[in-house]
């Protein structure tokens, strides 16, 4: 199976979109955002949401948290 990544404008339903940032987040602004509640997940800069932001299929997506959760140093 292929599965692409890939840079898109935001639409007006994207605008409905719950969009949620990680606990992880220091507060300085230099974090992203993520909508789960796709059909693909997307992934945008949290200080310019009107910026094209990321599509990643769901395997993609849980393989990243999968690797940096488990490569994490804290």
């Amino acid at each position: 199976m292929s599965t692409t990544t890939a840079r898109h404008p935001a639409t007006p339903q994207e605008d409905q979109r719950v969009w949620r940032k990680s606990s992880h987040s220091s507060g300085n602004g230099a974090c992203v955002e993520v909508a789960t509640d796709a059909p693909l997940v997307e992934v945008r800069d949290s200080k310019d949401t009107s910026k094209p932001h990321l599509r990643i299929a769901p395997q993609q997506w849980q393989t990243f948290l999968t690797h940096t959760a488990t490569n994490a140093a804290y």
